[in-house]
């Protein structure tokens, strides 16, 4: 169970994404309707709920904004013309690279056009579903923030049942990887190791990995995840290529 896996690299492509510019108002309430959809409405009993909870209000949605997106994932709103489902979109990059895209719609024939446009225009496709999907594991990401040694990072993580942890130091972030299942017992340890501020998430992982040696390819990539997390119905993008050492280090973007 160490640090220095697959993971660090994984986290390096997903901080390279996360520069781009915030979500806006409509995704942050999405991802309070999913959250709700998924566990209790109850944001003191759903640690994905109050996440999304956090994230809205740290970004200015008003709270009555954010009840009404409760209301649409708990299925108690009464006022709403729309109708929303969660579709999962696979498709490839350039070079063969698996993408697996989850996406909030009301209208599924928007959300696919879109999708397939941005695609097309950085040299990949939208395939069908299976084509990737079965590249990816879903699992509970635990994330901790502030100052964590490694063996209690390790203690936590052999005591909860996680499969394995990232620790960075430099960030005072560590990330903590389990089975969708065990997450009750995972977070009932660190309640019990007196950790109360945490964060949970659900994410794909992908279990077969592409190293990206071209920089043209790695740019159109980057260019490709940019554009679909930009869309305003897709919530979750996931890739299975590895950023090569040589790109870290000279700063390629």
């Amino acid at each position: 169970m160490a640090g220095h896996s697959k993971w660090a690299n994984i986290k390096r492509q997903k901080e390279r994404v996360d520069k781009k510019k915030g979500k806006t108002f409509t995704q942050l309430s999405r991802a309070i309707i999913i959250a709700a959809r998924h566990g209790l409405p109850d944001p003191a009993a759903n640690f994905q709920l109050r996440t999304a909870i956090e994230k809205a209000k740290a970004a200015g949605i008003p709270n009555k904004n954010i009840e009404r997106a409760i209301a649409k994932g708990a299925g108690t709103y009464e006022n709403s013309d729309s109708m929303y489902e969660e579709i999962c979109y696979e498709g490839y990059g350039l070079g063969g690279v698996a993408i697996l895209i989850e996406a909030l719609t009301d209208n599924r024939n928007r959300t696919a056009a879109d999708l397939r446009e941005a695609f097309s225009k950085n040299r990949g496709n939208l395939g069908e579903i299976g084509c990737v999907s079965w590249m990816f594991d879903q699992k509970v990401v635990v994330i901790l923030e502030g100052e964590i040694s490694e063996d209690f990072l390790l203690e936590v993580s052999v005591q909860g049942g996680a499969e394995t942890y990232k620790l960075s130091e430099e960030e005072m972030k560590a990330e903590i990887f389990s089975e969708v299942t065990n997450l009750d017992p995972l977070t009932q340890t660190l309640k019990e190791k007196k950790i109360n501020s945490f964060e949970v998430e659900l994410r794909w992982i992908p279990n077969t990995l592409v190293e990206v040696n071209d920089s043209d390819q790695y740019r159109l990539l980057l260019k490709l995840i940019d554009t679909l997390e930009s869309l305003e119905d897709v919530y979750s993008v996931n890739a299975n290529f590895l950023i090569s050492e040589i790109f870290i280090e000279a700063n390629v973007a």
